[in-house]
């Protein structure tokens, strides 16, 4: 048995690189292979307002990034929250920040888990492969805020900070799905940024051109085509391209809460399987120093007590239930994927026949790089982890006055709670299904969107708040249309319309179906 590397609680950065030293021997062992890996020590202030910056802390400023930081820092000042142990950057090299307020122990469980668990699952997963460019992010960031910092300057704080509320506002529909972006340095982004303007403004003046006319009725038909010919599920990017009265400038700060907002895609994905790969990691590397001798008894108590407490899940029925703790699924998924490779049951053999008894770090690394949380859960939830976690799932039919227990941990109910659970995970399931329709650009110019609504789910009370925003970027009157199968259900306008002006819309409608 080797010595233990420290005895006390206190931390050094002496003793941070021993630990950090041990770790990395382990996590080459388990075939972890990660970025290089930067850590920087910083105080709860700084780990606030990291936290309130949405992780970025080199990111530009905004109102909601302090308000969040005074809301953050009152609540942790009365003892109503902790804080986030450790914030970690998907870039190269990977920026882990801890904080000094930690112990010994603590320090290195963050190192296990941020450095070696988060950084292995940013360079390995499928969609951050494909999505992201770990080594032009924080450029990009830099550059971000010095154009940001800029535009202050020049245009005023207000001006811009109209135009951050309204993208942040769309800012989850600011997304290539099917398309990857091109990866670009922020030294490109600089040099391209000049042309991009002049295009963007010659193309423009080229849609727009035409002087408007409101009697549409004798216009050929080829004039009358629907702009865009199809649907688009980028606003943001069809504002930035689009939009006829935005300025250079206003489209640049729309282009860079669009590309933060690709950047953060796969994070929105992937919730489950990163930090539940995470934890998986940094119980089982801790685990493996202790098992080597080189942490104590009191230390890996302490560590028990931690990890415990962030795969905490209350019951449905508890005044702490919030939802499924993503760590704690995804900690039980990995687990028991383990434990079928090193003991299968019967049960194991019959729904994991391929991987029953293989190789478990093998089959860890092939769950961890080629799926996101909603097929992970479809592949790989088993029935101990259904009954473990004593899922259940209910139906709510709108069109039924009460709720009804579909499925429960048992026999019967284990495929449908595995699909409906993947399924709660399915950002189309998540988030409405909105696209740009149609412009008409050659009458008020107004922009309508149309919403396709999935399972009768009505639109929230914030759509008129929301398009609100839309309306502040794109200049001229927005409409909202909820359609399903071809029938219009509801409508929404920004600005706001008589109740007689919808009806008679309703009416043209209907008598042009």
């Amino acid at each position: 048995m080797s010595k233990p590397i420290s005895t006390g609680s206190e931390w050094t950065f002496d003793l941070i690189q021993q630990y950090d030293n041990e770790i990395a021997k382990l996590a080459k062992e388990f075939g972890l292979d990660t970025y290089p890996n930067q850590i920087e020590v910083i105080s709860a202030e700084q780990m606030m307002d990291a936290y309130s910056s949405v992780g970025m802390p080199v990111g530009y400023n905004h109102w909601s990034f302090g308000k969040q930081f005074l809301n953050t820092s009152k609540q942790y000042q009365r003892g109503q929250m902790g804080l986030a142990y450790e914030i970690v950057i998907n870039s190269d090299p990977c920026i882990a920040y801890l904080m000094e307020e930690n112990t010994m122990m603590m320090q290195a469980l963050v190192i296990a888990h941020a450095s070696y668990g988060h950084n292995s699952f940013f360079k390995g997963n499928y969609l951050f492969r494909t999505w992201t460019d770990a080594s032009a992010i924080i450029d990009y960031l830099v550059f971000a805020r010095k154009y940001v910092s800029e535009c202050e300057e020049r245009h005023g704080v207000d001006a811009v900070e109209e135009i951050l509320d309204s993208c942040h506002a769309i800012m989850n529909y600011g997304v290539d799905r099917y398309k990857r972006p091109a990866p670009i340095s922020a030294a490109e982004e600089r040099r391209r940024q000049k042309e991009r303007e002049e295009y963007l403004q010659s193309q423009l003046n080229d849609i727009w051109r035409t002087i408007p006319t409101f009697g549409k009725g004798d216009e050929p038909e080829s004039r009358r085509q629907r702009y865009p010919v199809d649907p688009q599920e980028n606003l943001l990017y069809f504002i930035e391209k689009n939009a006829p009265l935005l300025e250079p400038w206003e489209r640049e700060l729309v282009r860079i809460v669009r590309k933060l907002a690709q950047y953060f895609y796969p994070q929105r994905q992937t919730q489950v399987m990163n930090e539940g790969w995470a934890s998986f990691w940094h119980y089982t590397l801790i685990n493996a120093l202790y098992d080597k001798g080189l942490v104590t008894e009191g230390f890996i108590m302490e560590f028990l007590q931690s990890h415990t407490a962030v795969i905490y899940q209350p019951s449905f029925d508890s005044p702490w239930y919030s939802g499924i703790n993503p760590y704690t699924l995804g900690f039980a998924i990995y687990s028991d994927l383990r434990r079928i490779c090193e003991a299968p049951t019967d049960e194991d053999r019959h729904w994991f026949p391929d991987i029953a008894g293989g190789d478990w770090v093998e089959v860890l690394h092939f769950a961890m790089k080629n799926f996101k949380d909603e097929s992970f859960i479809l592949q790989f939830l088993s029935p101990k982890v259904i009954r473990d976690l004593k899922l259940f799932a209910i139906a709510d039919d709108d069109q039924e006055p009460t709720y009804n227990v579909s499925a429960i941990h048992d026999e019967a109910g284990y495929r449908l709670i595995r699909e409906k659970l993947a399924r709660q995970y399915n950002l189309s399931y998540r988030e409405p299904n909105i696209q740009v329709w149609n412009v008409d650009i050659r009458g008020d110019r107004s922009l309508t969107l149309r919403h396709i609504p999935i399972d009768r789910v009505p639109l929230g009370d914030d759509s008129d708040e929301v398009l609100r925003h839309v309306h502040r970027l794109w200049g001229f009157d927005v409409h909202l249309e909820s359609r399903d199968d071809e029938s219009l259900l509801a409508t929404y306008h920004c600005p706001p319309r008589r109740e007689s002006e919808d009806l008679e819309e309703l009416e043209d409608r209907i008598g042009n179906a």
